[in-house]
């Protein structure tokens, strides 16, 4: 049995220190994140600066010419994609690729990389399609379903052996992990991941839906958050991780009301996400 830490082990500040452990972004990246800010972007000289990255423009256009985005014919170069998908969808592209990136499998007893993965895609594809109805930004929405849980990698990655007892501790005690994280480290996946997101300099839309997926009502000026909360109990509720025994916690009825949808747009959206699921988990995971 893995050996309990002494409780809440973790502090932020060693949390920060931690942070300083992960890779950078690359700086293109950064130079699209800082789009989501701002409405006068230079959108054809951005892409030739993303085609410069060989790693990030391979991905992206192996993405673009899957039968995910269903082209009739295939783009030969970012600024194709671009023209054909437009700018809003390959941006999400390379944020997703980018921050997918910067995470190795960890050895962490009893964490399940593929399983993560899994459900990150499949709360991406439930955020996607709840925005059409929602109307909110589809493409931003996907970005931060595939990032939500991103703080439970940085755990995972700067802190194993805590993190595996606070698995080990949601076993035993049959919890959610956001309450073994809290009882165990002192502080939750969601309270990370906007930490990080908050050093990669994600725009204050995408830092709020991490940091608010699991606590909506905190942040009253995010829909994004709200729905990135939706998304994320769908996609546990639909199983896509495949984990046996999947907790659900209860949806919060601030996020649903703020969405404005019905319940036809849902089951819709259920439909649209679960048809789609296992081809994206094949693209966008791939490296």
């Amino acid at each position: 049995m893995t050996p309990l830490p002494s409780p809440r082990s973790l502090t932020m500040q060693r949390v920060l220190d931690g942070l300083r452990q992960l890779p950078s972004l690359p700086v293109v990246v950064l130079e699209v994140l800082e789009t989501f800010e701002h409405a006068d972007v230079d959108v054809d000289a951005l892409a030739r600066r993303i085609a410069q990255d060989q790693a990030i423009a391979a991905r992206v256009l192996r993405i673009a010419n899957s039968s995910f985005y269903g082209l009739q014919t295939r783009v030969g170069t970012v600024q194709e994609a671009v023209v054909v998908l437009g700018f809003r969808s390959v941006r999400a592209m390379v944020v997703s690729v980018a921050a997918t990136n910067c995470f190795s499998p960890r050895a962490c007893p009893g964490f399940d990389h593929a399983a993560f993965w899994r459900h990150c895609v499949g709360a991406a594809l439930c955020a996607r399609a709840l925005a059409r109805p929602a109307k909110m930004n589809a493409e931003l929405a996907f970005t931060a379903g595939l990032l939500h849980d991103i703080g439970g990698l940085v755990l995972v990655t700067c802190f194993p052996d805590e993190y595996a007892a606070t698995l080990a501790y949601g076993e035993q005690h049959d919890c959610p992990m956001l309450v073994a994280e809290r009882d165990v480290l002192g502080l939750d996946h969601a309270q990370v991941g906007e930490a990080l997101a908050e050093r990669w300099r994600f725009s204050p839309l995408l830092r709020e839906a991490i940091g608010g997926h699991h606590a909506p009502q905190d942040y009253p000026a995010s829909s994004l958050a709200g729905l990135i909360h939706v998304a994320d109990l769908t996609a546990r509720a639909l199983d896509f991780a495949n984990v046996p025994n999947e907790r659900v916690s209860p949806m919060s009825d601030v996020a649903w009301n703020r969405l404005g949808i019905d319940w036809a747009d849902f089951r819709a959206a259920l439909a649209e996400a679960d048809t789609g699921f296992e081809e994206a988990c094949q693209i966008f995971l791939s490296r």
